[in-house]
């Protein structure tokens, strides 16, 4: 079941292997996560950033990992602490700071686990985590707090999950979250969507991913062959806060992606400092448009304990999302939602 704990470790070469005879672009991601930005000081000299923050940084890491793609780094902008990529993956000292209101399990979804990897809460649909780690640790994330280490599916467990999805006829889509289901091989990744497959139930396939964004590399063949080659639909939702993660080889992977026949969703968090601005939010929106993304959700923030210097008053996210829908066409305007626990939608505001 799910617990809620500091992760212990580092995505693994183990995890992320494959059968060894891909192909030298299907590597390449994989090579990505075997070698991401995890010290606080190298962080610090690449970005050109002043060496006095780094016992804030080294704390605060030591409580949730710094953990950095290397492609993603490269668009951030160096000598500049207030770049908002930056802000994004920087540990800070504010992330010690005890804050009431916030806490390790904002969402509760201890409540709604009903068999280790399986998060029931919304009719309809499920969640199933699939992988236990990230390839990036955002700041602000509502599962910064999350055992990944310790909740990897064994074969065993993996099938009462699935036992699990088959004996609910009213599911029509299973989401693949984690975590980042992507840090899976495309091998692991093909069986699952495989047994999914089979299930007659099930009418979708949604994946729930950041690393399109951080590390364009994954959306390579493999990935496509087996995740538009079933009858499920497909559905991925990236997480994008800022148009300055979608450089140009990132909008060549999505264009892969479209291409190919998945249905392509952003869903972005609003924090402070980063996009609470009207300019950014439909510069952001309108560069998703041009790679063929269309904004889903904007979350105002799950109040995951060490967070709270992220978040943005309901009055003033309001007031930003007016804004942005007297800029841009109805169907690039995000709907701004908040997640309640035991709630059995989203709920709007």
């Amino acid at each position: 079941m799910i617990q809620h704990r500091q992760p212990a470790r580092e995505i693994s070469r183990v995890e992320i292997a494959s059968d060894g005879d891909e192909t030298a672009p299907a590597r390449r991601w994989q090579e990505e996560m075997a070698d991401l930005v995890t010290d606080p000081e190298e962080l610090l000299e690449l970005l050109q950033l002043a060496p006095e923050q780094l016992p804030a940084l080294t704390a605060a890491s030591d409580t949730f990992q710094l953990r950095v793609p290397r492609p993603f780094l490269k668009r951030i902008r160096p000598g500049d602490p207030q770049d908002p990529l930056l802000l994004q993956v920087l540990p800070t000292g504010a992330e010690l700071q005890p804050s009431p209101g916030f806490n390790d399990d904002p969402l509760e979804e201890a409540n709604a686990n009903p068999v280790p990897g399986v998060v029931h809460k919304y009719r309809g649909r499920l969640l199933l985590i699939a992988a236990g780690q990230c390839a990036v640790n955002c700041r602000y994330c509502f599962r910064r707090a999350f055992p990944y280490g310790d909740n990897h599916l064994n074969r065993s467990q993996w099938q009462q999950a699935l036992d699990y999805i088959r004996g609910e006829p009213d599911l029509r889509e299973v989401i693949l979250s984690g975590g980042d289901p992507l840090v899976m091989s495309d091998k692991q990744l093909a069986w699952l969507a495989g047994e999914l497959t089979q299930i007659p139930q099930l009418d979708t396939l949604r994946i729930h991913t950041r690393l399109p964004i951080v590390a364009p590399s994954r959306a390579n063949d493999e990935l496509l062959q087996w995740f538009t080659g079933s009858r499920l639909q497909p559905v991925l939702v990236l997480h994008c806060n800022h148009a300055n993660e979608l450089d140009d080889e990132v909008a060549a992977g999505l264009a892969k992606l479209r291409a190919a026949g998945v249905t392509l969703l952003n869903q972005s968090v609003l924090l402070r400092g980063v996009n609470d601005d009207a300019r950014a939010l439909a510069e952001l929106s309108e560069r998703l448009f041009a790679c063929g993304v269309l904004p889903y959700y904007l979350h105002q923030l799950d109040r995951v304990q060490g967070a709270a210097h992220f978040e943005v008053e309901d009055a003033r996210a309001r007031d930003l999302v007016e804004t942005i829908r007297q800029r841009l066409p109805g169907y690039l305007v995000p709907r701004l939602v908040r997640e309640i626990p035991a709630e059995k939608s989203k709920t709007p505001l």
